[in-house]
């Protein structure tokens, strides 16, 4: 058997993991693995990379993607599916494995419904994909969160100041939520509960009362203001312009709050923008871990024929559920979980 294997959307720490497990999972099953280049784009415009057990070792613990990756959506061009498909078969490929989140298994999915012999393996550091508990790749995520909260502590009651440590989140608060009850943050807002200004003053206000000359809040890149009791504002975004798949570039949240902040409570405040630091680097041993489990089960499916799934991670096992399921609709933070945050607010 002959199987393609594609990494889509943003760099996540564990995706090599992934693609090592498929080429030695394979192996063993005497098939081959074609890397396509660069996502999506790699079966649009044709560009192949022969996998084998040479070209994956010594790269579980590295970050990134060694067979690249692009936030390329094949059907932004109407003739997008249909070069997918004719290269899928050019290639001579008898499945494809698709890493990814929400955007590139929701094309996955929709391609398994034109025939493409596709199984999925989550992908992303947000955690918002449903059917499967974790992600790969979020772990690693709050981790570094977690440590930037750590030495962002020190400096603000070294200096009396309230600190605001934006983290990545676009439409779900699992690395804000997870991060700062890890992090002893005292106030955190996440897209799924609109910001109230005045409410997360009387948290900083009440905190200072106390004696605490300094405040951590953590907040997620996709918060919003509350415009109006019971109203949700607009996104902060950097700029106008959106990739193939309509996302606009988020971030500056955590400089308007700062500056709301200081200007409604009189304390000295300063944000920081983790950005792409949560990206990088190498996987937590937790994500070389679920990512291997997560090759090796996705190739099982391939053999299996069980196409048009994704292999997923519910209670200690991995499982296959539906792509249309998993794509469906996006997981938000459990608001029971959240309250657990909420205990510690202020």
């Amino acid at each position: 058997m002959k199987i393609g294997v594609l990494t889509g959307g943003g760099d996540c720490p564990g995706l090599n993991a992934v693609i090592r497990a498929v080429v030695r999972k394979a192996d063993a099953f005497d098939s081959r693995v074609v890397g396509i280049c660069n996502g999506w784009k790699g079966l649009v415009d044709l560009a192949p990379m022969d996998l084998d057990i040479k070209a994956v070792t010594g790269i579980l613990h590295t970050g990134g993607t060694i067979i690249g990756t692009s936030r390329t959506n094949p059907y932004k061009d109407p003739s997008g599916p249909d070069k997918v498909l004719r290269n899928f078969r050019l290639l001579g490929l008898d499945a494809l494995i698709a890493i990814g989140g929400e955007d590139t298994l929701g094309a996955a999915s929709k391609l398994f419904e034109r025939g493409l012999p596709v199984v999925g393996v989550p992908k992303t550091i947000d955690n918002d994909l449903s059917g499967t508990d974790f992600t790969f790749g979020f772990d690693t995520a709050v981790s570094i969160a977690t440590e930037a909260i750590d030495r962002i502590h020190t400096t603000a009651e070294s200096h009396n100041r309230v600190m605001v440590v934006e983290v990545m989140g676009r439409h779900a608060g699992w690395i804000a939520t997870f991060a700062g009850i890890a992090g002893g943050a005292n106030v955190v807002l996440i897209p799924e509960k609109s910001i109230d200004i005045d409410e997360v003053c009387d948290l900083i206000l009440r905190r200072h009362s106390r004696g605490k000359n300094f405040s951590i809040v953590v907040v997620a890149e996709g918060a919003k203001f509350q415009e109006k009791p019971g109203a949700e504002g607009e996104l902060v975004t950097q700029e106008a312009r959106t990739d193939e798949f309509g996302h606009v570039q988020l971030g500056g949240i955590s400089q308007l709050l700062a500056s709301a902040i200081e200007k409604r409570t009189k304390f000295e405040t300063r944000f920081v923008v983790l950005g792409h630091i949560q990206r990088g680097g190498s996987p937590t041993a937790h994500d070389r871990i679920l990512a291997t489990r997560y090759g090796i089960y996705a190739t099982e499916m391939v053999h299996r024929c069980e196409f048009g799934k994704m292999a997923a991670l519910q209670g200690n096992r991995i499982v296959a559920v539906p792509l249309a399921e998993a794509t469906a609709k996006e997981k938000t933070v459990d608001m029971v979980l959240y309250s657990v945050a909420e205990e510690f607010f202020g």
